[in-house]
């Protein structure tokens, strides 16, 4: 059979084809409120108001936002910032512009106030400046080196990547002013700065434009910037004393509010330092929202929020330290009646929904979920008989009992132990590492099989001593070999941390320093290994001794501490795993349930509640803490249950939700409202085929009736899952699996001879339905779309293909492969919905 005569001849069958409707075109609805009426302005108040003593400016150089905030008699915040009048009292002690912003102009006390023109209203704030009559060194690494991150002179793509930029360096993001320092002043014998004219020196006439400059024009003559530079240069450029204080934390005002669509919000950051002073630092900070679709951000610090509902967190970030404004942002509709909670992930999950007036999607039908559950626990499709008795049964637990059965089956140990196997980097490089890479396969199966909990799961991993044959996790450190790779893949897989930045630098989006990563690199530092017959068998063991890490940068030699925990004292016959694990898997470290909780939510949402999965930073807050919060205590009260928390989450009615939206929540894609279709992943993709064509695949070195999800090593597959985003392993994070679509892919499935080869196989479905005599026509199609779709077709479905099968009477065979290759080729096969 020619494939352009199946395209052809299919023409006429495409119409059965059931494609969901995943972001289809919908009717205008309703407009939602919002925030609705936020009832009479009842009081107006100016802020930042720091122990309600007001606000102190120190010295000629410092700047004051503040950002005025009406009060509703509903309980609502509204910006008011550039809405109000300012003025002060006694005049002459400072300038206020319209946007807020303060200057100092003579030391002093005076009153800013506030006056909202409509309703009459006023808002004060005590405001003291200090300073102005001593003039004060300027301080380096406090004043200028955050001019140089604000105007991205030391960024990456700048003089702050490793080589450079055209003979200047600075440190990235401003890490190590202390270098700086020395680029600056001493290196090109001076000739970067000009102190007896500060308007010559390159520092200034480069960015202002005077001097040809790669970067472009960063300043103008006039701005605040240039003239600090300015006079830092006429002083002598001092780098300032060690005994000046330095910032140790920031912190925005307000932390958060709840934000109508399309609205505005001004927010103020304040440096806090090591001798108790704080100082405004609002123009300096560099602003970022996690969710560009939801909020933008001014570089002064105004928060625009955009047409989507949700949350959305602004970080702010200033001489590496960093904080969040959060913005719940309400759809405000009305959820009308939905289901009782079955559990507290419910609970969790429509209170967020209340809040936000997002209406949750209906709960799906019978036929939905079991091929939804089948997908996502056990890794299959649900046979034609499976079906068939879970759609007859009447037992309101069903669905319940459906799930125990599929967590004890052996599909759910065989797709778990694929998505752990390609996170834990099993995979052979060369034919040696086949006993090893085997042996740590059916390890991590035997254990999600059994049941392991997940502490001792991890802790048998990372502690990992002897050889292969008697301990197959030792595997792990043959791809993770390196110390920096066992820090940063333990940190990313089982704390849901990416602290690699952190190896050559501060974090620029987190606490974490190079100490913080030297010091959990100390964990592994006695970390010995022999090599056995098989050089790619190494013998991996605990080699007696201190364990400590130095940071290359400080030369300073740290002791074994967990992220953001004091240096543990371990003895040196100790092995300091041991030690990292017991820090890991205490109820006091909140990173390690939380990660894997948000890991497994992902697996079944296609999206953590934390979003990238493994990327929870301060700055990347949950979507939903309440939930998180729930789940992890949950993770920890059952001791470290997988099966439980797989039971858990899909026994829940947010679980269970349709996939298709209502006339709300079709934008909503962080809140659950609905179950978010995923595309299957590609060993599930490739034995769905298989099982509707009723055919098989043989893998070379394995045991006949291996299927794809059961294979223990990426290079095995086919060129299929290849094109269907198959990882290879090489990294811990899950994003290395591809679940974009291509046109790679449709072609593959419309064309290819693999898969035209399963269709029209002597053996296979559409053969064995055309021979049959037993059944009628009807009943034979609904037993196909059992096994395609999990449910039965609907009527206008059922007439197009009798009439298929009935204008190909002469070579049935040839018409059941045009309706089965319709089916595959549709959204509803692809996708789990």
């Amino acid at each position: 059979m020619k494939l352009p005569w199946r395209m052809t001849a299919v023409a006429g069958v495409v119409g059965l084809i059931a494609t969901l409707s995943i972001g289809s075109v919908r009717a205008e609805a309703p407009k939602p409120k919002g925030l609705g009426d936020p009832g009479s302005l009842t009081a107006l108040r100016l802020e930042p108001n720091l122990d309600n003593k007001g606000i102190t400016i120190r010295g000629r150089d410092a700047r004051q936002q503040v950002f005025a905030s009406a009060v509703y008699s509903t309980g609502q915040y509204r910006d008011f910032t550039r809405k109000v009048s300012y003025s002060s009292s006694p005049e002459g002690v400072v300038k206020i512009d319209n946007s807020g912003m303060m200057t100092p102009v003579a030391d002093g006390m005076t009153t800013v106030s506030a006056k909202d023109s409509v309703s009459g209203l006023v808002a004060t704030l005590p405001v003291t400046v200090t300073g102005l009559s001593n003039e004060m060194p300027i301080n380096f690494t406090n004043q200028i080196v955050p001019i140089f991150t604000k105007l991205g002179c030391n960024g990456g793509g700048c003089h702050g990547k490793s080589s450079g930029q055209n003979g200047f360096k600075l440190s990235l993001l401003g890490f190590y002013p202390d270098e700086d320092y020395e680029f600056l002043v001493k290196e090109a014998r001076g000739r970067r700065l000009f102190p007896s004219s500060p308007g010559q020196s390159l520092l200034l006439t480069k960015p202002v434009g005077k001097s040809p400059h790669g970067g472009g024009k960063r300043m103008e003559t006039d701005s605040y910037e240039f003239r600090l530079i300015s006079r830092w240069i006429e002083q002598g450029m001092p780098y300032g004393s060690e005994k000046d204080p330095v910032v140790t934390s920031i912190k925005c005002f307000p932390e958060g509010r709840i934000m109508d669509r399309g609205s505005d919000q001004q927010i103020t950051t304040i440096a806090i330092y090591s001798d108790g002073t704080t100082e405004d630092v609002t123009q300096m900070a560099l602003y970022e929202p996690n969710d560009s679709e939801m909020a933008e951000v001014t570089t002064a610090g105004l928060v625009k929020t955009l047409d989507l509902s949700g949350e959305v967190a602004v970080m702010a970030r200033y001489q590496g330290q960093v904080s969040t404004f959060r913005a719940t942002i309400p759809l405000g509709a009305e959820l009308g009646a939905i289901s009782a909670p079955k559990n507290f992930i419910d609970v969790a999950v429509m209170n967020k929904l209340k809040l936000l007036g997002i209406p949750p999607s209906p709960i799906c039908d019978d036929a939905t979920f079991i091929r939804r559950a089948s997908i996502d626990i056990a890794g299959r499709l649900p046979t034609d008989q499976e079906v068939r008795d879970f759609l007859a049964n009447s037992d309101p637990q069903k669905r319940d009992k459906l799930v125990d059965q599929l967590v004890d089956s052996p599909g759910y140990a065989d797709l778990f132990a694929n998505k752990w196997n390609m996170v834990l980097r099993n995979k052979r490089r060369q034919p040696q590492d086949t006993r090893g890479t085997y042996a740590f396969y059916q390890w991590i199966r035997d254990a999600l099989e059994e049941n392991k909990p997940y502490d001792q799961f991890v802790r048998e991993v990372l502690t990992a001593s002897g050889d292969v044959a008697s301990n197959p996790p030792v595997t792990w450190y043959r791809e993770v070999a390196q110390t920096n790779e066992q820090v940063e893949d333990t940190a990313q897989l089982f704390l849901g941390l990416r602290i690699q930045c952190a190896r050559c630098h501060h974090h620029p989006f987190e606490k974490w320093s190079q100490d913080d990563y030297y010091g959990f690199s100390a964990f592994f530092s006695r970390v010995g290994r022999k090599n056995g017959e098989n050089p790619r068998e190494q013998r991996v063991f605990h080699n007696d001794g201190a364990a400590s890490s130095t940071n290359p940068r400080s030369n300073k030699a740290l002791k074994p501490a967990g992220l953001g925990a004091p240096a543990s004292d371990v003895p040196v016959d100790r092995d300091p795993r041991h030690f990292l694990v017991d820090w890991m898997a205490s109820k006091d470290n909140r990173f390690f349930a939380r990660a894997l909780v948000n890991r497994y939510w992902k697996h079944f949402f296609d999206r953590g509640i934390v979003e990238p999965e493994d990327d929870m930073r301060e700055t990347n807050p949950p979507t939903n803490p309440e939930l998180l919060g729930a789940l992890s205590d949950h993770f920890i009260q059952y001791g470290f249950d997988l099966k439980d928390l797989v039971r858990t989450i899909c026994k829940s009615n947010t679980y269970q939700l349709s996939a298709l939206p209502n006339d709300y929540n079709l934008k909503d894609k962080q809140n659950f409202s609905r179950y978010y279709p995923k595309r299957l992943k590609a060993e599930v993709l490739y034995d769905a085929l298989h099982q509707v064509t009723a055919t098989s695949q043989g893998y070379s070195g394995l045991p006949a009736g291996t299927n794809a999800l059961q294979l223990p090593d990426p290079t095995v597959g086919p060129y299929f899952l290849k094109v269907f985003g198959q990882p290879q392993a090489d990294t811990a994070c899950e994003c290395e699996r591809s679940q974009e679509a291509n046109l790679a892919q449709s072609l593959h499935l419309l064309n290819s001879s693999e898969v035209q080869g399963k269709i029209s196989n002597g053996a296979g479905r559409a053969a064995t339905l055309a021979t049959e005599k037993e059944r009628t026509d009807e009943e034979r199609i609904q037993e196909l779309y059992r096994w395609v779709y999990s449910r039965n077709p609907d009527a206008e479905e059922m007439k197009i293909a009798m009439a298929h099968l009935a204008k190909h009477s002469q070579n049935k065979k040839n018409a059941w492969e045009d309706i089965i290759w319709a089916l595959i080729n549709t959204k509803e096969f692809l996708f789990n919905h």
